[in-house]
Formats: structure tokens, C-alpha cells, sequence
């Protein structure tokens, strides 16, 4: 790599000339990118959920995301002109391009309650190809003074969700970078060096989202790629710049040729650059082991962000620095290593004098920070995280609290019979499964051919065998019935979300493997059941991959077991102590927040993502000190001059990182808005209380033993 960026400063016009044609032949395709995304991806693709929802689908026309239209009638309006405005409804938006079936409540009772009735849309197009269906939708609705419709369904919750999270990010990167380019000002103090790192992120994420927009032609995608691509490139791309930047033009005060600066700059700082990119990559690689495809998609982009930022660090940058190189001369020259601010300059004097004391202090910011976090509950996302002011966020509210039982759950069952229940002992088993059912203490009602009918099995099985009296009863059995499919619907106590609910479904899920007639279940409940599973049963394999490959990467580059076991367990307290503020904020509705749970994949992201990003910070200030030591042998100068030498650049760095992320929080979808704060939360206490004080109080306490190493290692 080091080659290559001096090939790239010795010939700046080549370089740049085939990045340009990069960034048009690819990133002409970036904004393109939202055409080939799909949903939010967080659908397990195989299990019972995923194959009840493919019969309920097929043979009992019940889509997995139908539209809802929600008739609200005022108390003075009758019921006969409230029935014959629905039927007029539906007749109009019966002509709807791709609508394939209408379940109406003028046809199916329990639809209707009170002033309140709706009706169930099925389209042959995916939830994520629904936007020009819905218009079309919402422009045949017709209106009445007395009567309301609202529109809701998945797939118009995920519309909402895609729409707000484009504004989210457009009002992100209007706010972010310019800040950014503020405190690289700041730092460089002028501006043709302050727009070079600007000008890697916005190429980074340009070229990178081309990439990615080519990937998704082959793959599926979630649509989450559109925010986590941006806000992972700029930060990564432009913090590689500023610290690439920062060395060179220290390497320059110190009167070295050019090219010599360059060479300097690459062996220390382009070293740290590398490693912490490595961290990041294996940290998104992790991602793989949990089998749903949000996680995977989202790992495969911002790995894609990765690399073409790391490539631009060691490309693009030095041909521009080549090209800018009169702006890098500096009249005032510095020693390198010295201190650049008083402040900090103190902060490692302040550091040096009572490490024992500063490291108690920031462990103990650390620890309180960590306190609100037994509290923490995650969920699987829904309306709820769209603001309260959506059409579609209030339909749903109002359908749930008129039509569903409160803090209950409903399970779809699918019953197979041996014989298209022509035979009694499918009709028997069945009974008896529905009769089991019924007595079990957690369910509250069974919905079946049985209740419906009110006849005996025997009974039953001599209407299917007679076919005049199949004809007579087909109405009523057809919502219950197809081929050798049974469906029974049952309402149970718990909400979708709770530990009883996700329990009672996995144990009548056993059930149902050995059972005398087998059976599947299916719903929202298991659906939710099934994510938690898969998240929380390869959390364990996810950790241990991100932990062996980080270890490994900072022992080969450190030579030091201690050190690199420090970093990642001072990664796991700053992430932890994010996650704990995290859950001071939403969990309590704090800052003006509703009170939300945590959606289940933002943890498994900030963890991620931070965990390789903030080894940007440790890496760095582990290097400078790394390179300090092996020049004076001596651990406690080494430290001093690492802290004071790169402060500055961590410090500026981190800001940038956090001005990136987050603006996010002043979204309007929830899981953005944690995902900014938790991502800044966690970068704040990273580079501030974790590395400018409590890695250095360490590396003072441990003196010596930082640099232990196996001697095979040291060879």
C-alpha cells in the first residue's frame, strides 16, 4: 500500500484522471442505488413463519402486507349509508392496477365495530414496489363529510418508513458536512486543506453506493444501505484524510522532502490508517453470522464503503496532497512529537502526574454511564417508528385498539391432514388439536371451522364426503379449509413482543413435530419470535468472530498481547456506556423523545460498526505511542508524547465522526434517530473518558508489561 501512494504523489494528473473516470462510469449509479433496495430485510427466510405465510398467501388469499382502508363513520351518520359508502369504496378502487383480492367487512362481520369498519387489499407487487400502486390508491378513494378513510398496512408503514428516512438523510449531510469541513478549517486553518478530506468522503460514498447499486442488481438488499452507506463513508473517509493529512504535514515541519514526508506519513500513520480499517471490515464482517438479510446486506455495503475509502487514503489523497503541496508548506516549523495545544499538553501532564486517580475518575463516569442499561428492551420495528402525526402510523393505532383484545397476540395455525380431510381421522385430530388448544391457560380464544359451525367431527367429515353438502357448506368452510390445509386462528395473552409470547410459541412449535396431526404456526408473533431468535442465537458467534479477528489484527501489528486485548476491552465498556445513555434516552423519553423500546437490530449495528470504528481513535493513539516507545524504549515518555502528539488530531477527528452522525438524531424514524445517537454517543466516550484518559492511565499503571509479547511473536 505504501507503494502505491508514492506511485500515486509521483504522478498526481494519472491518478486523479482515472478516479474521475471511476466516479462517472460508477458513481453515476449512486443515485440510482434507491431503485434496487427492497424492504427493511429483517425477514427470516426460512422456518415456520415464512412457510405459514407462503400457504396463507396461496391457497387462503391472506397476503402477508395487505393494505388497510380504515372507515371511521361520526355517531349521527346511519349504519345503511355507512355500508353503502364502503360498498361504494371498494367499488372504486376495485379497478386499482395489480389488486388481486378484497376481503370486505360487508362480508366478514368481524371487521366492523361500533363507528369503525375496514377493509383488507391484496397486490401481486412486493411491499417494496408499492409506491405508484398507492397513489393510484389514494386518488380513487372517495369522500363523505360524515365518513374518514385512512390507509395503513405494512407495506404502507415501510413507504412512510423509506420516504422520512431519504429526508432524514438529505437533512443529515446538510448539516454534517458542512460542519465537518468547519473543524477542518479549524484544524488546517485553511481551506484548500480542508476540503481534501471532504472531497475523499463525498468521492468514497459516491463511487461506493455505485458499487453497491451494481450488487443489489444480483442480490437482494435492505433498504437501510441508503443510510448506513452515507453516514459510515463520510465519517471513515474523512477521518482516514485527516489523520493521513495531519502526519504528512507534521512530516513537512520537520524539513523532509516531499516524497520522504509522504513515505514518514504512510509507514506510521497510513500503518494506523490500515489497521483500523482491517477492524472495521472484520467488525462488518461479523454481521454474516446472523441469517437475515438486513444484516448481510448492510455488512456487504458498508464493507463496500470500507475498502473504496481505505483505497482512496492510499490513491486518491496523496495525488491531491501532490497537487496541493504548496498550501502544506507551513512557515512555523514543529519538532514532531511535540505538543500543538497547551491543553492537551496538560491534559497528558494532569494524566502522567495521577493515573491511578484520572483512571478511577473516568471508570467511574464509565460504570454510571452503564447503570440505565439492565433496563434496555428491543423490539422488531412497527409503526411506532414513524412520528405520531402519520396517517398511517394513526390508522394502525386506532385499528389495533377498536379490533384487537389489549396486550394480546394472534397466532395463525396451519393443520395438514393425511387425506383432504375426506377422511374422520383428519377431522378428528384436528378437533382434538383445537380442543388441546382451547385449554391450554394462556389462550384466550380459538377461531375455527369448529367454533364457526358449531358441529361435531363426525358431522363434518359427511359433508366433505357428499358433495352436494360440501357445495351447501363451501362458503363457510372455505376460510378454513383448502385442500388438506386447516387454518385456525388463535388469540392468546401477550403482547408480540413479550418473553411469555415467544416462549408459548416455541414450545407449541415442538408440539406441533410430533403431534398426531402436524401443524405450523405463523403471524406477527412468530414472525418477531423467529428475528429474536436469530439475532440473539448467533450473537454469541458474532462476538467471537469479532473478537478473534480483532485480537489477532492488533497482535500482529502491536506485538503486544496486553495492549491488544486493552483496546477491545476498552471498546466493549465505551459501547456499553453508549448503550446505557442510549437507554436513558429512549427507553424513559428523555430530550424530548417518545418513549420507545430499542429496535433489536440498532444494537447489533452501533456494536458493529463502533466496535471497528473507534479503533480508528485507539489505533492511532496506539501507534504514535507504539512508535514513541520504540524510539526511547521508555514506557512513560512514550505515553507522554503519544497523548499530547495526537490529541489534537483525535479529538478532530471524533468531532467529525459525531458532526456525521449525529444530525441523524433530529430525524423523523426512530431507528435512525438511535442509531445517530448511539453511534456519537459512543464515538464522544470513546475518544474523550476512554482514550485521552483511561488508556493512557493504564499503559502508565501497566508500565513494562504493555509490551509483552510471545518471543516467537517478536522475531
Amino acid at each position: 500500500m505504501n507503494s502505491l501512494a508514492l506511485l500515486s504523489f509521483r504522478f498526481p494528473r494519472v491518478c486523479i484522471f482515472l478516479w474521475s473516470i471511476a466516479l462517472i462510469l460508477v458513481g453515476s449509479h449512486a443515485l440510482r442505488l434507491d431503485s434496487v433496495v427492497q424492504d427493511h430485510g429483517l425477514y427470516p427466510q426460512k422456518g415456520s413463519y415464512a412457510k405459514v405465510q407462503q400457504v396463507l398467501a396461496s391457497d387462503f388469499s391472506l397476503s402477508e402486507a395487505p393494505v388497510m382502508l380504515l372507515f371511521e363513520k361520526t355517531d349521527n351518520l346511519s349504519k345503511s349509508r355507512f355500508r353503502a359508502f364502503i360498498e361504494q369504496t371498494l367499488r372504486q378502487v376495485s379497478g386499482t392496477q395489480g389488486l388481486t383480492n378484497i376481503i370486505s367487512p360487508l362480508e366478514r362481520q368481524e371487521l366492523q365495530k361500533g363507528n369503525y369498519a375496514y377493509a383488507l387489499l391484496s397486490f401481486d407487487a412486493p411491499p417494496y414496489r408499492m409506491e405508484d400502486t398507492l397513489k393510484q390508491l389514494n386518488q380513487l378513494l372517495p369522500a363523505h363529510s360524515g365518513i374518514s378513510i385512512k390507509v395503513t398496512g405494512k407495506s404502507v408503514i415501510q413507504g412512510d418508513v423509506n420516504e422520512a428516512s431519504h429526508a432524514d438523510l438529505a437533512k443529515a449531510e446538510l448539516i454534517g458536512i458542512p460542519l465537518a469541513f468547519l473543524i477542518l478549517w479549524l484544524v488546517f486553518r485553511k481551506i484548500i486543506i480542508a476540503l481534501l478530506p471532504i472531497v475523499i468522503g463525498i468521492t468514497g460514498v459516491t463511487i461506493a453506493m455505485g458499487v453497491v447499486y451494481g450488487i443489489g442488481t444480483k442480490l437482494p438488499l435492505s433498504n437501510f444501505v441508503l443510510n448506513v452507506i452515507p453516514m459510515v463513508g463520510l465519517a471513515l473517509s474523512i477521518d482516514f484524510a485527516l489523520m493521513l493529512v495531519s502526519r504528512f504535514r507534521e512530516e513537512l515541519g520537520g524539513y523532509k522532502q516531499p516524497v520522504q514526508a509522504l513515505a514518514a506519513t504512510m509507514k506510521t500513520a497510513g500503518r494506523a490508517v490500515f489497521v483500523s480499517a482491517a477492524c472495521v471490515f472484520l467488525g462488518l464482517l461479523s454481521f454474516i453470522w446472523i441469517p437475515l438479510p438486513m444484516f448481510s446486506s448492510i455488512a456487504l455495503g458498508a464493507m463496500t464503503v470500507v475498502a473504496v475509502s481505505l483505497l482512496l487514503a492510499f490513491t486518491l489523497l496523496p495525488a491531491l496532497l501532490a497537487i496541493c503541496l504548496p498550501s502544506m508548506q507551513t512557515k512555523k516549523t514543529r519538532p514532531i512529537g511535540t505538543s500543538r495545544s497547551s491543553v492537551w499538553d496538560g491534559l497528558a501532564r494532569l494524566v502522567m502526574k495521577r493515573p491511578m486517580v484520572m483512571g478511577m475518575l473516568a471508570g467511574g463516569v464509565l460504570i454510571l454511564c452503564l447503570l440505565p442499561l439492565s433496563r434496555m428492551e428491543t423490539a422488531v420495528p412497527d409503526e411506532t417508528s414513524l412520528p405520531q402525526n402519520y396517517e398511517s402510523r394513526l390508522a394502525a393505532e386506532a385499528s389495533e385498539a377498536v379490533f384487537e383484545l389489549p396486550s394480546t397476540s394472534k397466532v395463525w395455525v396451519i393443520a395438514r391432514g393425511d387425506s383432504l380431510f375426506l377422511e374422520q381421522a383428519d377431522w378428528m385430530n384436528a378437533f382434538e388439536l383445537t380442543k388441546r388448544l382451547e385449554q391450554d391457560p394462556s389462550v384466550l380464544r380459538v377461531d375455527s371451522v369448529f367454533s364457526r359451525l358449531n358441529l361435531p367431527p363426525e358431522y363434518l367429515t359427511t359433508i366433505m364426503q357428499r358433495p352436494l353438502q360440501n357445495k351447501k357448506f363451501q362458503p363457510a368452510l372455505q376460510p378454513f379449509l383448502q385442500n388438506n390445509q386447516m387454518l385456525l386462528q388463535v388469540t392468546i395473552a401477550g403482547e408480540p413482543s413479550s418473553r411469555e409470547t415467544m416462549n408459548w410459541l416455541r414450545e407449541w412449535e415442538r408440539r406441533g413435530e410430533s403431534s398426531k396431526i402436524f401443524f405450523s404456526l405463523g403471524g406477527e408473533a412468530k414472525y418477531e419470535q423467529e428475528v429474536f431468535d436469530h439475532v440473539f442465537g448467533s450473537l454469541a458467534y458474532v462476538l467471537l468472530f469479532l473478537f478473534v479477528t480483532n485480537f489477532i489484527v492488533l497482535l500482529v501489528a502491536f506485538r503486544s498481547v496486553l495492549i491488544a486485548l486493552k483496546t477491545i476491552l476498552l471498546n466493549l465498556l465505551s459501547i456499553g456506556a453508549s448503550f446505557g445513555i442510549l437507554t436513558w434516552v429512549f427507553m424513559d423519553g428523555r430530550l424530548g423523545i417518545e418513549a420507545s423500546s430499542i429496535a433489536i437490530m440498532i444494537p447489533v449495528f452501533i456494536f458493529g460498526l463502533v466496535f471497528g470504528i473507534s479503533m480508528d481513535y485507539g489505533v492511532f493513539l496506539i501507534s504514535r505511542i507504539s512508535e514513541e516507545f520504540h524510539n526511547t524504549r521508555s514506557n512513560k515518555q512514550a505515553v507522554r508524547k503519544g497523548l499530547s502528539s495526537v490529541s489534537h488530531v483525535i479529538t478532530a477527528a471524533a468531532a467529525i465522526m459525531i458532526v456525521v452522525t449525529a444530525p441523524f438524531a433530529f430525524g423523523e424514524v426512530v431507528g435512525v434517530k438511535q442509531l445517530g445517537i448511539g453511534i456519537a454517543t459512543a464515538i464522544f466516550i470513546d475518544a474523550t473518558i476512554v482514550r485521552m484518559v483511561l488508556a493512557p492511565s493504564l499503559m502508565l499503571m501497566l508500565g513494562k508489561w504493555n509490551w509483552w509479547a510471545p518471543s516467537w511473536l517478536k522475531q
